[in-house]
């Protein structure tokens, strides 16, 4: 039986690759199962409704989002002071970050769904695609609580030493959203509602099991202890996953103003091929936010622990990994882009020819993606929250909204698949510059 990696250990490329493999498959597979919804709608249930999740999506992702800051934000902090070598402090720490999020979800589920019906029809919905938008996004927010706890339990697993936990609760709660929208669409015919009832199903899965688990004695690093208001912690984890929270909100809100600028160059139809490529490009990212996510707390002990020489290992061999990873995904992303929007808008000719030409474009954005992903999780792991959130920023809201408004005016609607390919380049131009500006600072 092969040891267990602990965060103090040095980190080969196996040991690495060993360590984060789990948070690789748990990203990916909770990109997979969130894509199911999109198969079974766009294939059962019609493609306005299909063009409605993906329109109404990227709103409740907002909301959510909370979740994925508490998590890396609170995951660093943790980390350090487990290297410092105070691991009740650390205890503490988790059980705040926990609590929060719990009373800060419940706040947020209610307003979400107060705003719903007029933020849809603010962005554009009308008619039956916004009825299927408040119908579907109801249902959801109503799980909001668990998911929000799903989000920030996959970080703190692999700060627990327990990566693989993690992942058997993703694929426990990816298992029961894939089964549930086959009963519910597939076989007893519920339609939208069917798959948004499945996928809050698998997020009260996803968030409540970690939340027994730490609620009793484990044999990880953490669990839920009793603990005291700490304003600053507090803050200072807001402040370090305001990068992870920045890059959620702001590719939201390109993804609204891609759908607006797709409805005008498109129709309906550019909403559903968007939808389409997004879903795949969830699937690639999840790959490097899973690496992302798997080696930060690695970063953040060796930090606290005032390991230099292996946080420049950790660095170097990070970037070698990264680069395969991209090399890889652009070649993927260009074979399987037919039998990928086969799958989902097959039954549609038209529909079909735009997704293809979209999707043969938009694939070169994943040989760029990994390195600037990966960048603003350092920064994060190393308690630099400003540096990581000013790259997550550019790249997900100021160079993609700048693209999106002015390639289409040059290229049409190709312009809109060629944007997100410069704006992930020109935030590889953006982290460089950091890594290399940085270096005297911490050592690595």
């Amino acid at each position: 039986m092969k040891k267990k990696i602990q965060l103090s250990d040095h980190f080969n490329y196996q040991k690495l690759l060993r360590f984060t493999f789990p948070s690789i498959v748990m990203m990916v597979f909770t990109s997979i199962y969130g894509v199911v919804d999109g198969f079974f709608v766009s294939n059962y249930v019609g493609k306005t409704p299909f063009a409605a999740v993906n329109f109404i999506m990227p709103f409740l992702m907002i909301l959510g989002a909370a979740g994925f800051m508490m998590g890396t934000g609170g995951s660093a902090l943790i980390g350090k002071t487990m290297g410092e070598g105070k691991p009740e402090e650390a205890r503490r720490l988790f059980s705040l970050f926990i609590y929060v999020t719990v009373a800060a979800s419940m706040v947020i589920a209610a307003i979400g769904i107060l705003l719903l019906r007029p933020i849809a029809s603010l962005l554009g919905a009308e008619g039956s695609m916004l009825s299927d938008c408040v119908s579907y996004g109801r249902i959801i927010l109503i799980a909001l609580p668990a998911f929000m706890l799903q989000y920030e339990f996959q970080s703190f697993f692999v700060t627990a030493e327990k990566p693989q936990l993690g992942l058997a609760v993703t694929v426990a709660a990816g298992i029961t959203n894939m089964a549930l929208d086959a009963l519910f669409v597939a076989v007893f015919r519920w339609g939208l509602e069917g798959a948004a009832i499945a996928t809050a199903l698998s997020q009260v899965v996803g968030g409540i099991l970690p939340l027994l688990y730490f609620s009793r004695p484990n044999t990880s690093a953490l669990g839920l202890t009793r603990t005291r208001f700490n304003g600053p912690a507090l803050l200072k984890a807001c402040v370090n996953g305001s990068s992870e929270l920045m890059s959620n909100i702001s590719m939201s809100v390109v993804s609204m103003l891609y759908n607006g600028q797709l409805i005008k160059y498109a129709g309906e139809d550019g909403v559903a091929a968007y939808g389409v490529l997004m879903y795949v490009n969830l699937i690639f990212l999840a790959a490097f936010i899973g690496y992302a996510v798997g080696t930060a707390p690695v970063i953040s002990y060796h930090y606290g622990a005032g390991n230099h020489a292996e946080l420049k290992g950790l660095l170097k061999k990070s970037l070698v990994l990264i680069g395969i990873f991209s090399v890889c995904m652009l070649a993927l992303g260009e074979v399987l882009a037919r039998p990928l929007s086969m799958l989902f808008v097959g039954y549609d000719k038209e529909l079909l020819a735009l997704t293809l030409r979209g999707f043969l474009i938009y694939s070169f954005s994943f040989l760029f993606a990994g390195l600037a992903i990966f960048g603003s999780s350092f920064f994060t792991a190393l308690g630099n929250g400003l540096i990581s959130a000013l790259v997550s920023f550019l790249r997900t809201l100021v160079f993609q909204t700048a693209a999106v408004l002015l390639f289409p005016l040059i290229w049409g609607i190709n312009g809109i698949w060629f944007s997100i390919v410069a704006a992930e380049l020109m935030a590889v131009a953006v982290t460089v510059f950091f890594l290399v500006t940085q270096r005297g600072k911490y050592h690595y």
